[in-house]
């Protein structure tokens, strides 16, 4: 990243994205959400304490969309710093292209690096070691991701390769839904990004798997309950929402549209 000399100014870090950017998964809309950007916000505070961030990211966005919703405001904030994480809500739409989405994720990573910004971004673990029922999603995970990696290696954008590391996909890392990372995930998040832009401090502990195997779910005639559960619960409201053509971010604007100190409250209530 750009040093202070230089920047002769607080560095700047702005985030765009989906409902993982935007911290669901990481408290509730009610206390405030956290989450990865948040966290990742907070490890650079701890080596520049002046760092100002803006989160752009709202929930139910296809990459198009953060394109073009996010995309001019991050720019117009100048960052030094930017993270670009969309797609698996793409991947999980009838009419998923990787080579479109791709396009589009590209295009941001173009954007944002020739303005000056170090740009960082992900790849997305096997959502069917998740949820049985999206077992069909795998190739094309798997399609999206080395097309990231192929765009981010032509725009000098750093990656943070969940896919290659097994500790992604474990249980713990994922919220009851299964489709957005747990408080423990969010972290391990923000530490594969930090290791990604090599920040001071940051190191590849998030790569290895947790202490200790997952507690073992119900099998036989209990599992299958629990995954009708599950698709009740979660499935079933997803899908409605797409067949109404409605989004879970319908109504909502980005949670922190400026750039503020990492201290200040974060979805309406202070940061733990």
């Amino acid at each position: 990243m750009p040093s202070g000399e230089r920047r002769q100014r607080p560095l700047r870090y702005v985030a765009l994205g989906d409902s993982q950017t935007e911290g669901v998964g990481d408290g509730d809309d009610r206390t405030g959400l956290r989450g990865c950007a948040d966290r990742l916000a907070e490890l650079i505070a701890a080596y520049e304490p002046d760092v100002r961030y803006a989160n752009l990211a709202v929930r139910g966005r296809l990459a198009a969309g953060v394109r073009e919703g996010q995309l001019a405001p991050a720019l117009a904030l100048r960052p030094d710093l930017a993270t670009v994480v969309a797609g698996v809500n793409d991947v999980l739409r009838p009419s998923f292209d990787a080579d479109e989405v791709a396009g589009h994720l590209e295009a941001m990573f173009a954007a944002l690096t020739a303005q000056g910004a170090r740009v960082a971004t992900v790849t997305f673990p096997d959502i069917a070691k998740l949820v049985p029922l999206a077992k069909g999603a795998a190739p094309r995970v798997d399609a999206l991701n080395e097309r990231i990696r192929r765009a981010a290696d032509r725009h000098g954008v750093a990656v943070a390769d969940f896919a290659r590391h097994e500790a992604s996909t474990d249980p713990r890392m994922w919220s009851a839904d299964r489709l957005h990372a747990s408080p423990r995930g969010h972290a391990m998040i923000a530490a594969g990004v930090a290791h990604a832009l090599e920040l001071p401090g940051s190191d590849d502990a998030w790569t290895r798997p947790l202490p200790g195997p997952p507690q073992a779910g119900p099998t036989g005639l209990r599992g299958a309950a629990a995954e009708l559960r599950w698709a009740v619960g979660f499935a079933g409201p997803w899908i409605g929402r797409r067949l109404r053509g409605r989004s879970s971010g319908d109504g909502r604007s980005a949670k922190r549209p400026e750039l503020l100190p990492v201290r200040s409250p974060v979805g309406g209530q202070p940061q733990p």
